[in-house]
């Protein structure tokens, strides 16, 4: 069955886009957001209520704003039912 789960982004290191799939083990309120080294939130690729199952992801390197991001190391991070599981990506230009 499904499993909270949030697998590495590929292809990592990445430019300018990369995927990330997740799986969630019931469907709820959950979200899946970009953060940068310093703890910022860069951007939310999902959030809602989301199905059971896995589900995938892309990013394409920029912030809310629609502006590219440097380079340099981000995390992914994954919240549900106040838990949350997160991944390194890095963004090499």
């Amino acid at each position: 069955g499904a499993r909270f789960t949030l697998e590495q982004n590929r292809p990592n290191p990445f430019n300018p886009t990369t995927t990330i799939a997740f799986e969630l083990p019931t469907r709820g309120e959950a979200e899946l957001a970009v953060y940068n080294a310093a703890g910022r939130r860069v951007v939310t690729l999902e959030s809602g209520v989301l199905d059971a199952g896995r589900h995938t992801a892309t990013w394409n390197g920029k912030n809310a704003d629609g502006e590219t991001v440097a380079s340099g190391i981000y995390f992914f991070r994954l919240t549900r039912d106040g838990e949350s599981t997160n991944r390194k990506a890095v963004l090499l230009k």
